[in-house]
């Protein structure tokens, strides 16, 4: 009958102390959320001149540090609670179009970084995960691009087609130049992460 009470009572206890380590991940994720949104509204400029909608911002730097710090599933949740800030207020003029490619795109970054990175937390394995999302990320939104555009745009899949080299260009540079902050910072951070 002690024993039982016991293990009760650790039993609470592990309850408790899970709850409070939720508790402080969602606090840090909604932190890197801000960071996020802050980001993209200081820093975003176009990389090419012809289609200036396409825009370089760093806002995508906090949600690869949270996907390496807690996970594909937790940067997969980061991506969406931020495409729609932004989307709903500094990114306001892309609408729901620019909240789900935004979602496209990070998206598949996150789920493909974060799952290698789980299995191999090297500095191997950051280069290898951060080069597959970036890969992921470029090729996601040639194909999203191609099918979308058309559809919500009224684009003639042509004129998609004339565009490709910049959106397969913007979309490298942009998760390349990212990949490379995030492999540099990560370490640094992932220390305030993990207390």
């Amino acid at each position: 009958m002690k024993e039982q009470t016991s293990n009760t009572g650790i039993d609470k206890n592990n309850v408790t102390l899970n709850r409070q380590n939720n508790t402080i991940k969602l606090a840090k994720m909604g932190m890197l959320v801000a960071i996020s949104v802050i980001l993209v509204y200081l820093v975003h400029f176009p990389i090419f001149p012809a289609p200036p909608f396409l825009e370089y911002d760093p806002a995508d730097i906090p949600i690869f540090i949270g996907t390496f710090a807690f996970g594909p599933l937790a940067g997969f949740t980061l991506t969406v609670v931020t495409s729609v800030v932004q989307g709903l207020t500094v990114s306001a003029a892309g609408g729901w179009f620019g909240i789900l490619m935004h979602i496209l795109a990070t998206g598949s970054f996150v789920l493909v970084a974060g799952l290698i990175y789980k299995r191999s937390k090297t500095r191997k394995g950051a280069v290898i995960a951060l080069t597959a999302g970036t890969v992921t990320m470029t090729a996601m939104m040639a194909v999203a691009n191609i099918i979308l555009d058309p559809i919500f745009y009224g684009m003639p899949v042509e004129a998609v087609y004339q565009l490709l080299p910049f959106i397969i260009g913007f979309n490298f540079i942009k998760a390349g130049a990212n990949s490379i902050v995030t492999f540099l910072l990560y370490k640094r951070i992932s220390r305030f992460l993990h207390k």
